[in-house]
């Protein structure tokens, strides 16, 4: 064992010694390897026993150990550098290389090789390969920035001649825009002298036309006097024919106006036909017709108590719900079946219940007295029925037949009728009459009363009756009336009619020619409201006013009754309202009636009272009306 040991000993002290010695030889190197390499992780060295090693890393080291120092040159440990700048992509090669090269002479099935602390020969020998990578490295690098700085000579001299070339386009530039401006100058001076031509050629162009059309005019006006002259001689020789057939015409015109006058008579006789065949489809249908009309809700629907079919426009059903009394069976609908003449939903406008009565109207100017009064209870809608509102759309029953009578008494004027027109506007409140187109102090308010005259016409004493020649002023009465008019709020209505308005329209009618005359009333009544007590909540004076209209619409229902049922006496002298109406009610009048029902549900009872009155009097016949004409 000691003598195994002294190889290894001396060794070491002659590494030491040299070591020693190369110190300040391998110093430069070691500074640039700091600079160069980064942070690298120590590798171990070869342990060396006596002059025995590996033959592969023997090799390496003679071969990496070789141009730098001798064989006995001692192993120097460096330690790792800090603070080397980061290294270049290309020099990945070669240290890949290397480490390959190291993987290669490593034994097979052996881990990565690591030196021993003490091998500073072999770290040594590792630190000479990476200078010598590194040299090659600034060698390839200083070749490039050689090859960069040619490159920048050659750009910056290139620049300069771009610059040059830049500086004298500029001055063709400048050269080109002073060139531009002086052609622009030409170019203005030909516009004008080119515009200048082109006028002169457009007058010459118009001077050359009317000499063309001059020369035309003349050949023209030459051949006319040719012309004129030819139709001269014509005329001379066909004056003679027409002073011959002169007398022809005239027996012809003798003749087409005996076929007028013909013509005339038939065309009276066809008007008469029309009235006569009118009047008897009104008869018809009954003299007494009923329309019912529903007032819609706010929403505009309609509540489920009344029913009304989409395909039958003449019958309404009331609906109502009774409930079990003993409370073992379920609920029960009991329905009430009414018909009419014609039936209007809440849909209905003002125009489609007009258009229906527009015949019954155009019976008045045929001489027939005509009655249209509207029933039901308070707020239901006969007011807005009979009278409507100010827009065209919305006006009601009075203005419009107003505005038919005058229209076809203007059309009527052309077949030789004349026609005159007085209207009155009387209200009954509380059993008295009160004259609504009164325009007097209140307390010079005369008193009225009714009376019949010999030939059963129904008169009013004291009432203004005011001659009317056009439709607007007959609207600015009924104006006046709508003012005067008796109104009050109730539980059931903001604005309740308490009283009953007859309009009458007087209509005399006179056609010289034929020796006929005709006279005839149009009469238009809004009923005041049906109305219970407990519903309406009226004190006082305003129940003292149902109370009156109550009374009278009775008297009403009684006089009905009497009539349908052909008694011999039929009171209509119980109050003012059926005796102002004695003569549309059971006179020689055509009469129709409007009964108003309103779709809320507590007004379930009111409306079936309504319709029960309004059924009597369909049933009620009175009679067939005949012309007053003389």
């Amino acid at each position: 064992l000691n003598m195994s040991r002294l190889p290894v000993m001396s060794t070491k002290r002659v590494l030491t010694s040299s070591s020693s010695e190369n110190s300040q030889d391998m110093a430069p190197v070691q500074k640039k390897m700091r600079k160069d390499q980064g942070p690298q992780k120590p590798q171990t060295a070869t342990t060396i026993i006596g002059d025995k090693r590996p033959p592969a890393a023997a090799a390496a080291t003679a071969s990496l150990y070789r141009p730098v120092r001798g064989a006995g040159a001692a192993t120097v440990a460096v330690a790792p550098s800090r603070g080397v700048p980061k290294q270049v992509k290309a020099s990945s090669a070669p240290k890949a290389a290397s480490v390959k090269q190291q993987a290669a002479t490593k034994p097979a099935g052996t881990g990565p090789t690591r030196r021993q602390p003490w091998d500073l020969k072999g770290k040594v020998s590792d630190m000479e390969s990476k200078i010598r990578t590194y040299q090659t490295k600034i060698k390839s690098l200083s070749e490039h920035n050689e090859v960069l700085k040619g490159s920048l000579a050659q750009s910056k001299a290139k620049a300069a001649e771009l610059e040059r070339e830049v500086e004298r386009r500029r001055r063709e530039i400048s050269e080109f825009e002073q060139e531009q401006q002086r052609l622009s100058g030409v170019q203005s001076e030909l516009e004008k002298v080119s515009s200048e031509k082109n006028v002169l050629q457009k007058e010459l162009s118009n001077l050359e036309q009317k000499y063309k059309v001059n020369e035309m005019l003349r050949e023209s006006q030459e051949m006319e006097l040719q012309t004129l002259k030819m139709k001269q001689s014509v005329q001379e020789t066909t004056m003679a024919q027409l002073q011959d057939t002169l007398k022809e015409t005239e027996e012809l015109v003798t003749s087409l106006k005996e076929t007028v006058a013909h013509q005339k008579d038939e065309l009276h006789a066809g008007e008469m036909e029309r009235r006569r065949l009118h009047n008897t489809i009104q008869e018809l249908k009954g003299n007494i017709r009923v329309f019912c009309r529903v007032r819609p809700l706010e929403d505009g629907g309609l509540t489920k108590h009344i029913q009304l079919a989409p395909s039958d426009n003449k019958s309404i059903i009331l609906a109502k719900t009774e409930e079990s009394h003993t409370g073992k069976t379920a609920d029960t609908q009991k329905n009430y079946h009414f018909s009419f003449d014609r039936v209007f939903g809440p849909q209905a406008s003002q125009q489609e219940i007009f258009d229906e009565i527009s015949l019954l109207v155009q019976s008045a100017l045929d001489g027939y007295n005509v009655c249209c009064f509207a029933y039901g209870q308070t707020g239901s809608g006969k007011t807005y029925t009979m009278e409507g509102e100010e827009v065209d759309d919305t006006r009601g029953v009075i203005p419009r037949a107003v505005q038919q009578i005058f229209r076809a008494g203007a059309k009527l004027q052309s077949q030789g009728w004349e026609f005159s027109f007085t209207a009155s506007f009387v209200e009954i409140y509380n059993e008295t009459l009160r004259d609504l187109l009164y325009s007097g102090k209140a307390s010079k308010r005369p008193e009225h009363e009714i009376r019949k005259a010999a030939n059963n016409e129904v008169t009013v004493t004291n009432l203004t009756y005011e001659k009317v020649y056009s439709e607007d002023q007959v609207l600015g009465l009924i104006a006046l009336a709508k003012q005067n008019r008796s109104t009050a709020q109730t539980s059931l209505n903001d604005r309740s009619s308490r009283s009953h308005s007859v309009f009458q329209l007087q209509i005399e009618g006179v056609n010289s020619g034929r020796d006929v005359k005709c006279k005839s009333i149009l009469c238009l009544v809004d009923l005041a409201g049906s109305e219970r007590m407990v519903k309406s909540q009226s004190q006082g004076e305003r129940f003292k006013e149902m109370t009156s209209i109550n009374s009278s619409l009775s008297n009403l229902g009684i006089v009905i009754t009497s009539l349908a049922n052909k008694e011999s006496h039929v009171p209509y002298r119980n109050t003012k309202l059926t005796y102002l109406l004695q003569n549309c009610l059971g006179g020689n009048s055509k009469t129709l009636m409007f009964v108003n029902i309103s779709p809320e549900p507590d007004s379930f009872g009111e409306t079936l009272n309504s319709l029960r009155f309004a059924s009597k009097v369909n049933d009620c016949i009175i009679g067939t009306a005949s012309s007053n004409k003389k």
